[in-house]
């Protein structure tokens, strides 16, 4: 079964950073898959952030959100099986639980990658607080 856990979220000051990671269990990257970040707010949808598509571990495709381009790097390492995102200076609107999420169909596309319904597995999520 496959099961995704974060961790790396916490409580930081503006312009500061943050990384996430996302350890994975089960879920091996030998054909076109989808990993990545969401985000989402009190009151507010659920939002992507950061997704990066492979093929046999090489990625090959990263897609962001307009808001944190420049911001946000997402990346991973094979060996450890496990997806990072780096974030970095901090705004208090990055305030928000990050869930990482992954499609083993690859079908993220970058007309439909923030679409949370396409991904079929989710982690329990991560808090991140920034203040100012």
């Amino acid at each position: 079964q496959v099961q995704l856990a974060e961790s790396g979220g916490g409580s930081v000051q503006v312009g500061e950073s943050l990384r996430l990671s996302c350890a994975t269990s089960e879920f091996r990257v030998d054909g076109t898959a989808c990993m990545g970040w969401f985000r989402q707010a009190p009151g507010k949808e659920r939002e992507g952030v950061a997704v990066m598509k492979s093929r046999s571990h090489l990625v090959y495709s990263t897609y962001y959100a307009d808001s944190v381009k420049g911001r946000f790097t997402i990346s991973r390492d094979n060996a450890k099986n496990t997806a990072y995102l780096q974030m970095r200076d901090l705004k208090p609107e990055d305030t928000a639980m990050y869930y990482c999420a992954a499609d083993s169909t690859g079908g993220c596309r970058s007309d439909n990658w923030g679409d949370s319904s396409g991904y079929n597995y989710w982690g329990q999520g991560t808090q991140v607080a920034v203040s100012s």
